[in-house]
């Protein structure tokens, strides 16, 4: 009788620390659909035969694709997105791997300040960091061009390549620096040689981050883009506010793809590292 007693208090213990951890993934699944949802309205959309937004469609077509492929203004703006998104990943990768290094070994004054400043605009709200802007490029003439557009867009992408190149440093073993000067190498051989390809996947992380970062911005661009630099983001804007058809839908579904595809390259390139590490 004791061990029968026993047994089924063990199998209600254990019932008891199961539901918490069911109830917890029910919640996670409960709020993975709310934020995936609109996705999901988004992409039969994007196939409506409809001339304008509905939901559920009546019918489906490629139409849409088809006009944003043979539109010179969302070609336009997507190339130019493209040209600012890779510039801002070059500027903002090479500049935050080198505030990182600076960060995570350097020892002066004001070091928490500096790191304070360069991720400030991951804190602040968008539309102060945008409105800020305008004041400064309006006094400079740049507003209205791709070179405003590629520095206010560094700055927001700044922080993401900060953050995961620091990230990878602290898990770096310097020793293998000092091995590497004992042997020889001046300080930009062990960096190019031996740093750098041991934090490349956070490198290369950050600069994904910066990418998406600078691709999908919108709110800096409403403001200084203006009609002659107009973005992707800022052409879906005015199109949504000047003419209301699926076309939006058929762009949004293609940015979600991609943004999708880097999102899953970032992952398997963390799973490859932490292989390595092993």
């Amino acid at each position: 009788m004791g061990s029968r007693q026993g047994n089924k208090g063990s199998c209600a213990f254990g019932f008891l620390s199961l539901a918490p951890s069911v109830g917890f993934v029910l919640f996670c699944s409960l709020v993975f659909f709310y934020l995936v949802l609109p996705i999901c309205i988004i992409l039969p959309i994007s196939f409506s035969a409809s001339p304008y937004l509905e939901f559920p469609p009546r019918g489906f077509s490629l139409q849409w694709y088809q006009r944003y492929f043979h539109s010179s203004g969302w070609i336009d703006s997507t190339i130019l997105s493209l040209q600012v998104a890779v510039v801002v990943t070059f500027f903002a990768t090479m500049i935050g791997t080198i505030a990182a290094l600076g960060l995570a070994r350097g020892r002066f004054r004001g070091k928490q300040l500096v790191n304070a400043l360069i991720i400030s605009p991951m804190v602040i709200p968008a539309i102060i960091v945008a409105i800020a802007f305008y004041f400064l490029f309006a006094g400079w003439k740049l507003i209205g061009t791709p070179t405003g557009l590629i520095l206010a867009h560094t700055v927001m992408a700044l922080p993401f390549v900060v953050v995961n190149v620091t990230a990878a440093l602290k898990g770096f073993d310097e020793r293998l620096e000092q091995a590497a000067m004992n042997l020889g190498a001046n300080r930009v051989q062990t960096f190019f040689r031996i740093t750098l390809p041991l934090i490349g996947p956070g490198v290369f992380t950050g600069a994904l981050f910066a990418f998406i970062t600078s691709f999908d911005e919108i709110v800096i661009a409403i403001f200084i883009a203006g009609s002659r630099a107009a973005t992707l983001p800022k052409q879906m804007w005015d199109g949504i506010r000047m003419e209301i058809n699926p076309t939006t839908a058929a762009v949004s579904t293609l940015l979600v793809s991609v943004s999708a595809i880097l999102l899953v390259s970032v992952e398997m390139l963390r799973r490859h590292s932490e292989k390595k590490k092993t």
